[in-house]
């Protein structure tokens, strides 16, 4: 019997570690909060505090603004459904859940890319950082950045979601994601799959080539600072940036690059957290919260101490 009537999906979620709900919901729940909150703080200070309007904190403030919305997206959901023994969810609600996924995941990617050569000029080219970085043109990176996941959420979300589906309605993972969804279309996908290889490339693996180049430039700068206590702040604060921006382009491109492929079917669901709810929370506290600046911002926001070092 097709699916083309049904009005609802079943998400399998973790039902096959049931011993461990209880374990998933409180772990991933704390997450959450640490998700939500860093993120939050993020966006407060930086648009209060006007020592922190700087282009390097307007990025960050737009990246914990995606943070936030793509941990919406998706964590509560799933929460809920780590407390219910049945999980539904709507055809249309998967749909938009769907259409949110990619479109934050494209901007993000973007937005890491424009991170990252923000960083490229300040460090490797100082003189000419404030005329290349104006606010004119942070604006347009910015806004450029989050109209960029507009047209291939629409496209990719209306194609996948026009194909019939049959067999089975249980979406084996937590979330409508696009691999998981696709396994329950019942019709030749080629040309779709195709689509999708050539927009993982594109947003996803070029511009993580493009941001490890600058990288490996930023820290050959800093390797030549004379400074040898602010050398090895510089590089360690570097790595900890390249490790957290690996993390979300690897395992984003792994998902994608082949949604079909049956060796990540096991996998899928582990890979899927580490985007969905573990770099999420990494950010605020790799990219700002370890900041003197940041932590100067809190300490005048709130007056509290524990911000201090």
């Amino acid at each position: 019997l097709g699916l083309k009537n049904q009005t609802y999906f079943t998400l399998q979620g973790f039902s096959h570690l049931a011993t461990l709900q209880v374990f998933l919901f409180e772990g991933i729940l704390l997450m959450f909060l640490i998700t939500m909150t860093g993120n939050f703080l993020i966006i407060l200070v930086a648009t209060t505090d006007p020592a922190l309007h700087t282009p390097m904190y307007y990025f960050l403030k737009n990246l914990a603004l995606i943070e936030i919305c793509f941990t919406l997206n998706i964590v509560p959901k799933m929460l809920v459904d780590l407390l219910l023994e049945r999980k539904v969810i709507s055809f249309s609600a998967c749909a938009l859940q769907l259409y949110f996924v990619i479109f934050f995941v494209t901007s993000e990617c973007f937005l890491l890319g424009a991170m990252a050569y923000d960083r490229y000029v300040a460090i490797c080219h100082p003189l000419h950082y404030t005329t290349t970085m104006n606010r004119r043109v942070c604006l347009h990176m910015v806004v450029a950045c989050w109209i960029a996941g507009i047209p291939l959420s629409v496209g990719l979300t209306g194609w996948l979601f026009s194909y019939p589906f049959c067999g089975s309605k249980e979406i084996k993972h937590f979330f409508c994601d696009i691999a998981p969804v696709l396994d329950l279309v019942c019709s030749d996908t080629y040309l779709f799959e195709l689509l999708v290889f050539i927009a993982t490339v594109l947003i996803v693996l070029i511009p993580f080539v493009l941001i490890a180049a600058s990288y490996i430039q930023i820290i050959h700068t800093i390797l030549q600072m004379p400074s040898s206590e602010g050398r090895r702040k510089a590089f360690f604060t570097c790595i900890a940036h390249l490790v957290v921006v690996t993390l979300f382009y690897c395992t984003t491109g792994l998902i994608h690059l082949k949604p079909k492929s049956r060796l990540l079917v096991k996998s899928r669901k582990l890979v899927a957290l580490s985007y969905t709810v573990v770099t999420p929370m990494l950010n605020p506290i790799i990219y700002s919260l370890r900041n003197k600046e940041v932590k100067h911002a809190l300490r005048k926001t709130f007056g509290k101490r524990q911000f201090s070092k």
